[in-house]
């Protein structure tokens, strides 16, 4: 696995379009593989006021393409092996994490259809989500460790015409692995829906 980091130029008309519509991100970045059905996860992280697509993929990608649309060089990227930190994941130790996602809940009315996705608009139940996904997905969160730091609604209209809404919900704070199998398929399959447009991306770092 690989994880890669490209820097977003702010003042470029074509990233200003794709952050209000990331399928554009979605397309560029397929691009950058030779095997377009390989899996891969990307997320957005804004640090300290610089925005950057962080990208997990199977494949060594190479993105000089996507920084030649959306970055302010064409070599404003940056690649790493991830198999080490797969690797030195240990049960009970402490991680910080991020992780953006899309918290929904499916809203039968009828018993002989399926529910309607519905997203958590709010913190509380947005925390509740992710409570309840983390001892099946190999960790545990502390209550008051940590928060919901960012919320957005993303709506655009796929190439088939279809008209997708969703809401991003972002997270930081500790957690605790409890089984390291389960954890690392978290890290490199991602949690929740949308994952093709910057969703489900967990990324850790030692305390």
């Amino acid at each position: 696995m690989y994880l890669s980091r490209v820097q977003l130029a702010m003042d470029n008309r074509n990233t200003m379009l794709a952050l209000a519509d990331s399928n554009h991100f979605h397309g560029a970045l397929e691009t950058c593989f030779s095997y377009t059905e390989s899996r891969k996860l990307w997320r957005l992280d804004n640090v300290n006021g610089t925005m950057y697509m962080l990208v997990l993929s199977q494949e060594e990608p190479n993105l000089s393409t996507f920084c030649k649309q959306f970055s302010p060089s064409q070599d404003s990227w940056e690649t790493k092996d991830y198999t080490p930190l797969l690797e030195n994941l240990k049960a009970d130790t402490i991680w910080r994490f991020r992780l953006t996602s899309n918290p929904t809940i499916s809203h039968r009315t009828d018993k002989d259809k399926r529910g309607k996705v519905l997203a958590h608009i709010t913190t509380e139940y947005q925390r509740k989500w992710l409570i309840e996904r983390s001892e099946k997905n190999g960790f545990q969160l502390f209550e008051n460790d940590f928060n919901v730091t960012g919320n957005k609604w993303q709506r655009f209209i796929k190439k088939d015409g279809r008209y997708v809404t969703f809401l991003s919900v972002t997270y930081e704070g500790l957690l605790n692995i409890k089984d390291v199998d389960l954890f690392r398929k978290v890290l490199t399959e991602g949690l929740g829906r949308g994952k093709a447009y910057g969703m489900g991306l967990m990324t850790v770092m030692r305390v």
